[in-house]
């Protein structure tokens, strides 16, 4: 799969693989992981998936910026973003597989 982009059909298909249930019922595993995932960060919760990462909403304050087409100064307004922090784990493992 290198290269390409994984889609939440490619997790379904492999949970149906490895799991052995319907792909009716692995699409309805993966949605709710998912499911449970946002809302824990719409909560402002952090998500941490052991030996993966750590999902994390922080909040920006407001601050100037510049409108990239006219260069005049624009307020940016304060706004919560979604940050990831991957593990040590998938780190190492990133790297093996950049050094393969």
């Amino acid at each position: 799969m290198k290269g390409a982009t994984l889609t939440r059909a490619d997790l379904t298909e492999a949970v149906h693989e490895e799991v052995g249930l319907t792909r009716q019922d692995c699409g309805g595993l993966v949605e709710r992981t998912l499911d449970l995932v946002a809302e824990a960060l719409e909560n402002g919760e952090t998500v941490k998936l052991s030996g993966f990462g750590v999902f994390q909403v922080r909040a920006k304050r407001a601050r100037m910026g510049r409108n990239p087409k006219t260069g005049e100064p624009a307020e940016i307004e304060p706004r919560r973003v979604i940050g990831f922090r991957a593990s040590q784990v998938m780190k190492a493992r990133i790297d093996r597989a950049l050094s393969d």
